[in-house]
């Protein structure tokens, strides 16, 4: 018999956990969740009270056989899954497949994973809280309701195989109305005037003081104009305004807070935050990730009081509890932070140890005293005009936690300069270096990225912290947006300059509506928003949704009943369904373009079944439309009618080389040149497939037979022994293998490679 079994979540958390139980404890995983809602029909008994049908999933088998043979012999049986509401449904779910009597079976939670955690935990068990369980069932019936009944509807209605869900449905409408407010942006230009003052004499010495006209200027006229009022002005020091403040640290992390710092200082995506993080949780690092509290533990306190005045000094110690402002904040009662503060790194991958130092050093910097800064302000005045310059200063006078840490913000090209302004007394007198007059364009709000989305959905109280990453990437895997690049455009702006006594005036190019790892709508992500708006307004609505939220923190406190809340919704929800199904029309978000300028032909635009497509023509005349694919960056909603004819350029001859006919397209993978049942990828930014030439054409082709020559080390016709981005590998049957360390590629035979290959097979099939 097995004195105590001990059932977690996962086996590298049980590797941990049992290493701080004695030998009296055995500690097993279940992989998650082992059992969910009956994929066949919907799942759930809707004229029964909501009744779910639960199941046992088939890759669950072997695992739950498992776990029974194991709770059968033994004496206690502890669930230690996490400590958030899918923690305490998966601790339910393994009592009643196990038979456990949920008036006895011990249920035990801790948010870090330290002997003392642990100990405690052990000390002081519970009984599963059929409050949080109710409140998790609550949601999973909710969501596979809209799912199930809304997306035959979209079947029907809008394309085959799509699907919606409730948060992900209100997620791509932020990410639909951010992307139309830009399109319908018109950016405005106006003259940013800036100068640089001399103080003191006409010595090379002289301390230089940089400024900003009180006032922006609408044109090139209006700024030369004042270029010239400057000339001729004297100018003096008209206030001085100095004040002291102070500069205070942010909050712990939540898991908000600690996706978006992390996408902003080291580029993770919000779903390689949440895998990194668990891997740091489940080695016993860090404490549970999915958390909306701020608060800290008074053990964290006490540690991170003798750590900052161990290492810094008393002065930058302040001990400080953050109150949680996000809304229906729940669950887990700490915030995410070192285990062990005493540890500033951790072993690991180079992920790891960067997500790790990056919660550490913001844990430290949180119990830091204030940065003491002075800030002044000067204005300079004209003898000629009202407009007055400005000059901003700062001066860090202790620097406190900033010693440690300092947040990033989401703002992007940000002009503010910080600088410490020379000393000068009020009346010195001024004289300018330069002063130049910069065209400026208004920009729309910025698109956004994985990590303001997250911001903007706690913002709005839509999702809780286990929602957040799959709800991204769920809206992605989906289609209907995608996180890209995009290179920009270039836009010419102009300067004018008064040097010297004279206006020059130049033009310079720059780069507008770069974009990096920025999330844009699809054309079938606005289609489907637009037909959910339309037919289902409730669903999309952020009231509706963060009300919903609510509920269900509501069912977590006992104080709500989840069935009646689910009935609620439900019978208003189903006679929608019904309702639009009634409906004839379709949703393909056709636009009439206009007509072909050569044939009077109406040029369309619409989504077609494999996606969105542009279309000269009408079906049943005697001559067949044709059709032409959007490129990857067009939209149905922005596509001119010249855009729209570009596309049925495509794919056109080059003309033939070597006995072979060139020919360039796009693909799925962008333009490419087809040559030889080969493919030649044209370089980004660089060839423009409409314009490129046999010449460049066959220039792409020879670079790219040289490039794979040199990729080439060894043919052995069936095993290919080639160079890759990390070394040398093997490739046989489209199956990569990595060769052993140390080895020398230079020298294996063909016996050398099929032995690593039979090698790795084993060590697959062992694993």
């Amino acid at each position: 018999m097995i004195e105590n079994l001990v059932i977690v979540e996962s086996p590298a958390k049980a590797k941990t956990i049992e290493k701080f139980l004695g030998k009296d404890f055995r500690v097993v995983s279940s992989f998650g969740h082992i059992r969910d809602l009956a994929k066949k029909n919907l799942g759930i008994d809707v004229e029964h009270n909501f009744t779910p049908n639960y199941e046992i999933p088939k890759e669950k088998a072997k695992v739950v056989s498992e776990l029974r043979k194991a709770a059968a012999d033994s004496k206690n049986i502890w669930i230690a899954s996490d400590e958030d509401r899918e923690g305490e449904a998966i601790a339910w779910h393994l009592a009643s497949v196990l038979n456990l009597d949920l008036a006895t079976t011990k249920r035990i939670v801790f948010h870090e994973i330290t002997k003392e955690a642990i100990s405690n935990a052990i000390e002081t068990p519970r009984l599963v809280d059929m409050n949080l369980v109710n409140s998790q069932q609550a949601r999973r019936i909710l969501d596979r309701i809209v799912g199930f009944e809304i997306s035959p509807v979209l079947w029907k209605k809008v394309q085959p195989s799509l699907s919606a869900g409730r948060v992900q449905s209100v997620a791509v409408r932020l990410l639909v109305e951010r992307e139309r407010e830009i399109i319908s942006f018109e950016s405005e230009s106006a003259f940013r005037v800036t100068a640089i003052f001399l103080i003191g004499s006409d010595s090379v010495d002289d301390a230089i003081l940089k400024a900003e006209a009180s006032k922006r200027f609408p044109g090139e006229k209006e700024a030369s104009q004042f270029l010239e009022l400057c000339n001729d002005s004297k100018y003096k020091i008209g206030s001085i305004t100095i004040k002291p403040g102070t500069r205070s640290p942010a909050p712990p992390f939540t898991t908000s807070t600690l996706q978006q710092e992390a996408y902003r200082k080291l580029g993770f995506s919000v779903a390689q935050t949440m895998a990194v993080a668990q891997k740091l949780y489940e080695a016993g690092r860090i404490t549970y990730m999915r958390t909306d509290s701020t608060n800290l533990s008074k053990l964290a306190l006490v540690k991170a009081q003798e750590m900052i005045v161990s290492e810094y000094g008393e002065k930058y110690s302040k001990t400080r509890q953050f109150q949680t402002k996000s809304k229906g904040a729940q669950e887990a009662h700490e915030a995410i932070r070192p285990a062990y503060l005493d540890n500033p790194t951790t072993p690991g991958s180079q992920n790891e140890k960067r997500l790790y130092e990056l919660i550490w050093k913001r844990t430290v910097a949180s119990q830091m005293s204030d940065a003491e800064i002075e800030k002044t302000s000067i204005s300079i005045d004209m003898d000629n005009s009202p407009v007055t310059f400005h000059a901003n200063g700062e001066v860090i006078k202790f620097d406190g936690f900033l010693r440690v840490y300092a947040e990033s913000t989401d703002q992007e090209n940000t002009d503010e300069e910080r600088y410490v302004i020379p000393p000068v007394t009020k009346g010195m007198p001024l004289h300018y270096d330069n002063i130049t007059a910069t065209q400026k364009f208004t920009t729309p709000l910025p698109r956004y990225t994985e990590a303001s989305l997250v911001k903007k959905l706690e913002e709005l109280g839509i999702g809780r912290p286990s929602t957040y990453a799959p709800t991204i990437s769920t809206i992605q895997n989906r289609g209907y947006v995608s996180r890209e690049d995009r290179p920009g455009e270039k836009r010419s702006i102009k300067i004018l300059t008064l040097l010297k006594g004279k206006v020059a005036s130049t033009t310079k190019t720059e780069i507008t509506g770069k974009e990096k790892s920025k999330l844009f709508p699809q054309d079938i992500g606005m289609i489907v928003n637009d037909f959910l708006m339309e037919n289902f307004s409730e669903i999309v609505d952020y009231n509706f949704t963060a009300e919903v939220e609510e509920q269900f923190d509501e069912i977590a406190l006992g104080n709500l009943k989840w069935t009646g809340m689910i009935e609620k919704f439900y019978t208003p929800f189903h006679k929608t369904v019904t309702n639009t199904l009634e409906k004839k029309e379709r949703k393909t978000g056709i636009r009439l373009l206009g007509n072909h300028p050569e044939t009077g032909e109406p040029v369309t635009v619409r989504m077609g079944r494999f996606g969105p497509v542009a279309q000269i023509g009408e079906t049943g005349n005697e001559e067949k439309p044709r059709f032409a694919s959007l490129s990857k960056s067009q939209l149905l909603e922005t596509i001119t009618l010249e855009e729209a004819l570009n596309l049925f350029r495509l794919p056109r001859s080059l003309g033939e080389y070597e006995d072979g006919e060139m020919v360039v397209g796009i693909g799925k993978f962008g333009p490419y040149i087809r040559y030889k049942s080969k493919f030649f990828s044209l370089k980004k930014g660089v060839d423009d497939p409409y314009l490129v030439t046999i010449e460049r054409g066959i220039e792409i082709i020879l670079e790219k037979n040289e490039s794979d020559k040199k990729k080439v080390i060894r043919d052995f016709g069936d095993i290919m022994l080639l160079n890759g981005r990390y070394g040398p590998y093997l490739v046989k049957d489209k199956l990569n293998f990595r060769l052993p360390k140390g080895t020398d590629a230079e020298k294996l035979t063909k016996e050398d490679c099929i032995k690593i290959i039979e090698n790795s097979d084993k060590t697959k099939k062992s694993s």
